[in-house]
């Protein structure tokens, strides 16, 4: 079952991906962002319930050790789902999904290279960075009217800006510190509790995000609005959940590992299909580049 656990939670995720950026693109609803939280605090929230009712331990010391790396990943979610609005999906998810090449840095950095090390998993990690810097230059001198005729299918033009390129590494580099911190905690963790007390503490910036849009904002919320965002929170939970189950198959996680991690190739295809955004030659290498990389740290499971 581990192959079919994988393949779901490489769907769910780039089906995250998908509605996430439907819900958030509209660049006159300036809390798109913070709805998108509200919307996964609400789902993650169901679920933690239920993982509670089933029997999974949770405790105020568990939600307290966990809490930095719950703020690192919210953060950093809630960062990616601000920059949905200013850059194309097809651009901003593999940049999103670079954070294992950043992982296996910190890993190289504070425990050194590890003679078990092959060399094959530096040059995963080199392509990665390439690839990110590459589409940044990429970017930043392709000219205005090539962009803006590419763009005229989607009905969705995106400014020329390093800031909006800018936002997805951020979310990269949150990531990869919440994931580098997470396998340092997850040491004295239970992985079923730190699951829900990531979830509950989602929950909890979910609402603080509601006051702060509802109470003071005074912001209302359409259901022909909200709907992707909730459908991208239900995807986010359930990829999440199968995730959890295809890598729990220790004898195949070698396998599992890189199926999952390129779920980035498919939020690539969902935006070429249904967003209908196109992108140049130069801007395909690059992500190829970084799809490369991913999958063979996948492969290596850094």
């Amino acid at each position: 079952m581990w192959f079919w656990f994988a393949v779901i939670a490489l769907l769910c995720w780039s089906g995250s991906d998908l509605f996430s950026k439907i819900g958030c693109q509209d660049a006159s609803d300036r809390y798109s962002h913070l709805k998108m939280v509200m919307a996964v605090g609400v789902v993650m929230g169901l679920h933690a319930v239920y993982e509670i009712i089933q029997g999974v331990e949770i405790s105020w010391s568990i939600l307290l050790t966990y809490l930095p790396v719950s703020l690192l990943y919210i953060l950093s979610m809630a960062i990616g789902y601000l920059g949905l609005r200013y850059i194309e999906l097809s651009i901003s998810s593999p940049i999103c999904n670079s954070s294992g090449a950043i992982v296996a840095v910190l890993t190289l950095a504070t425990a050194g290279i590890s003679e078990d090390l092959p060399p094959v998993a530096l040059v995963a990690v080199a392509l990665v960075c390439v690839g990110v810097v590459a589409l940044g230059v990429v970017e930043s001198r392709e000219d205005e009217e090539l962009r803006r005729a590419r763009q005229d299918a989607s009905n969705h033009h995106y400014a020329k800006s390093w800031i909006a390129l800018l936002i997805p590494v951020i979310y990269c580099l949150l990531d990869a510190l919440g994931t580098f911190a997470d396998s340092q905690v997850l040491e004295i963790l239970d992985e079923d509790s730190a699951n829900v007390a990531y979830e509950l503490t989602f929950l909890a910036m979910g609402a603080l995000c509601a006051v702060y849009v509802l109470g003071i904002k005074k912001q209302k919320l359409l259901p022909w609005q909200e709907a992707p965002k909730y459908t991208g929170a239900i995807f986010e939970t359930a990829g999440q959940f199968f995730y959890i189950y295809a890598l729990a198959d220790s004898a195949h996680v070698a396998f599992a590992a890189p199926i999952i991690s390129a779920y980035c190739v498919a939020s690539v295809i969902w935006s070429r299909i249904f967003l209908k955004e196109k992108l140049s030659g130069k801007h395909y290498a690059c992500i190829s580049l970084v799809v490369v990389g991913i999958v063979i740290l996948g492969i290596l499971d850094i």
